[in-house]
């Protein structure tokens, strides 16, 4: 995911959407670039380029993407809730707007809200000790096939495809 990339892609509606989401909290701009741009080095070092991908790689940047945008969002307004609800709508929208097929979709929903469930239930820990534990729910994530699937697995994270 090149993020510049995928941004000069978007239609003049995605960005005014984008900008209607940043524009009401302007403070959270540059840390959500930040946390986007730290996610995706974290998911190089510990993936290569594997994580561009439907596998169980892509499943940890999507959910670690989350719970960074979460715990960086809490730390700036020290509110738990509304940080994941904020992140839930940022993340959301970006996924509408990417145009992925819908299993794609789906799978990047499912796994971004996992990451949501994880900030939210472990606030007290530490984030290195939460990102190892974000990679070891990658490795047993369940491939999905269908999108009845989802429902099977939604305490889990979930892959389309092998990682290559």
């Amino acid at each position: 995911m090149n993020l510049w990339g995928r941004i000069k892609k978007l239609s003049i509606p995605s960005l005014i959407g984008f900008g209607w989401i940043l524009i009401r909290s302007p403070h959270l701009i540059l840390p959500v670039y930040k946390v986007t741009q730290k996610t995706m080095q974290i998911s190089n070092e510990r993936y290569g380029k594997a994580h561009f991908y439907s596998g169980k790689a892509n499943a940890f940047r999507h959910a670690l993407w989350n719970y960074l945008l979460c715990q960086k969002v809490n730390s700036i307004i020290n509110n738990p809730i509304r940080s994941s609800i904020f992140t839930e709508c940022l993340v959301n929208y970006y996924e509408k707007v990417t145009q992925n097929e819908a299993m794609e979709r789906m799978m990047d929903l499912h796994n971004n809200e996992i990451g949501r469930m994880i900030f939210l239930s472990t606030l007290k820990e530490n984030q290195e000790k939460m990102i190892d534990f974000i990679q070891k729910q990658a490795k047993n994530a369940q491939k999905v096939s269908k999108i009845e699937s989802f429902q099977e697995f939604m305490n889990q994270l979930v892959y389309l495809k092998e990682d290559v």
